[in-house]
């Protein structure tokens, strides 16, 4: 048994019968929607017509929401619906990054996802869901999709039907008939500045800002004249995290690889300096990411109700080990004890884990197709060697402030020539990704963003600018002076938080439905 709809948008009549039935049946609070109507307009006046769309979850046989719960408040029932547990849930957003159709949201009043569960309660006592009895022209249809008898198996036989984003392999169950393509599809619109009955602030909305710099010419295109809000769920807290962990993993890397390189000299900087620091980003990165929670008491159920199949519980064992690593190393330093080879080696490569194992959790937010990089992991592990070379590079700074000499000139010169080919592998990666037209056309429209859209200023002059080019003339200037060195590594930090915080940001601005 699998139940699924079939919406006939030859019948439609953009009502909203189906969205205030769904909102009164669950008590949905104001703002937000399980199930809604689009409208789009296409053509020229005055040959122009209005089309809708019912826009809701596609209880998709291989959704990506589930798999990436971490703590299974996602699942999938027998019969095929997808519903969820708001006891379970903790508020991480993920399953909004993962679905490809825009179909969760925050419920504010409860501080956890939720969406379209097929009015579960309503099927299991025989009855129809509740958008299905209110549609005045039958518009939408739902049914076992396993019963050939079925009406709706007939129909879908029958006639020509579409599902949305395909290519996305969800498999989903919502089939829509005498749909046009762009209708699905939101990137194919015009953004449109004002809605029909509500303003739009085009000061915030980067998607339309982006079509103002668009040359494409787009007579007589469809164009989004009404929709809902929709949340950007990831922000600053999460660009952080992904810094704090970058530095915590790039400082221990370094020490472990310094330590086994000959640096005795550097032996208290290395040994007792450089874990004491990764622990304390660390902790920094686990407590954004526990912040970031909208229910963030619920952080332990990421051990008591775990999925192991979500990358947010297999990276949060990740960070777990390696901060326990790196407790056991500063307690045998403490103690008077040895430091092993093994140990060395093995916090080492949870530092690596530490670092990369992101590019598997953005992998599984398949709604959002900038994150979708096959050399991710490799940029993640890039960015945590130039984070932790700069920051030590400051602590030659700190020490011309102390009679203290805390680091030999000979390490200080491998950290500058280090630190610079990091900024320039960086660099390259960042430009291949950017620049060479590969992907799916989501992507190019996001980096579009970066590249010459509202993002360009930022991207450009902070991110690139002072964040890279600037710190490499420092570096190779001819000056004594420590100052440029460690002005440098100010700027290297710096801008590795802006690209963060871009990167995100450009990722979430195209829209999923």
């Amino acid at each position: 048994m699998r139940y699924g709809f079939l919406i006939d948008q030859h019948r439609c009549i953009g009502c909203h019968a189906c969205t205030v039935a769904c909102k009164e049946e669950h008590d949905i609070a104001v703002g937000v929607n399980r199930t809604w109507v689009k409208y789009v307009e296409k053509g020229q006046y005055p040959d122009t017509r209005r089309h809708f769309a019912v826009l809701r979850c596609n209880h998709c046989d291989d959704a990506p929401c589930i798999e990436i719960c971490p703590t299974v408040s996602l699942f999938r029932r027998p019969d095929g619906i997808v519903d969820f547990d708001n006891q379970r849930c903790i508020g991480c957003k993920s399953c909004m990054q993962a679905c490809p159709y825009d179909a969760l949201y925050i419920d504010p009043e409860r501080n956890t996802a939720a969406k379209c569960n097929f009015d579960a309660s309503r099927v299991e006592m025989g009855y129809k869901p509740a958008c299905e009895v209110v549609c005045p022209t039958q518009a939408i249809l739902s049914g076992d999709l396993d019963d050939p008898n079925s009406v709706i198996s007939k129909r879908i036989a029958m006639e020509k039907v579409s599902v949305r984003k395909a290519e996305k392999g969800t498999k989903p169950k919502l089939f829509y008939a005498g749909v046009d393509g762009d209708l699905l599809n939101p990137t194919m619109m015009e953004p449109q500045a004002v809605h029909f009955w509500a303003d739009k602030d085009p000061g915030e909305d980067l998607y339309v800002l982006r079509a103002k710099n668009d040359t494409r010419p787009t007579p007589g295109a469809a164009r989004e004249v009404y929709d809902v809000p929709h949340m950007t769920p990831w922000g600053k807290k999460i660009a952080s995290y992904l810094w704090t962990k970058a530095i915590s993993s790039g400082v221990l890397l370094i020490s472990a690889l310094l330590l086994n390189m000959g640096f005795d000299q550097d032996g208290i900087l290395l040994s007792v300096f450089g874990p004491m620091m990764s622990l304390l980003f660390l902790a920094a990165t686990m407590i954004l990411l526990v912040l970031d929670l909208k229910k963030p008491g619920r952080f332990y159920f990421l051990f008591t109700k775990a999925n192991f199949n979500s990358w947010l519980v297999l990276g949060g064992y990740v960070l777990m080990i390696f901060g326990l690593l790196l407790a056991a190393w500063l307690a045998l330093i403490f103690t008077g004890g040895m430091l092993h080879p093994w140990l060395v080696w093995l916090t080492a490569t949870f530092a690596v884990a530490s670092a990369g194992y992101s590019a598997f959790l953005f992998a599984q937010a398949r709604g959002r197709d900038m994150w979708q990089s096959p050399v991710l992991f490799w940029h993640l592990l890039v960015q945590a060697f130039t984070a932790g070379a700069a920051f030590l590079i400051l602590v030659r700074g700190v020490e011309a402030l102390t009679p203290y000499a805390l680091m030999s000139p000979a390490m200080f010169a491998w950290l500058n020539q280090s630190l610079i080919i990091a900024l320039l592998a960086g660099l390259a990666i960042i430009f291949a990704e950017l620049f060479i037209k590969h992907g799916a056309q989501d992507a190019i429209c996001a980096g579009e963003l970066l590249l010459s859209g509202p993002l360009r200023n930022s991207f450009w002059l902070c991110a690139i600018g002072l964040g890279m080019v600037a710190p490499i003339v420092l570096m190779l200037w001819p000056i004594s002076s420590i100052i440029p060195n460690v002005v440098a590594a100010l700027l290297v930090l710096f801008g590795l938080w802006m690209y963060e915080h871009l990167w995100i940001k450009a990722g979430q601005v195209l829209p999923l439905s």
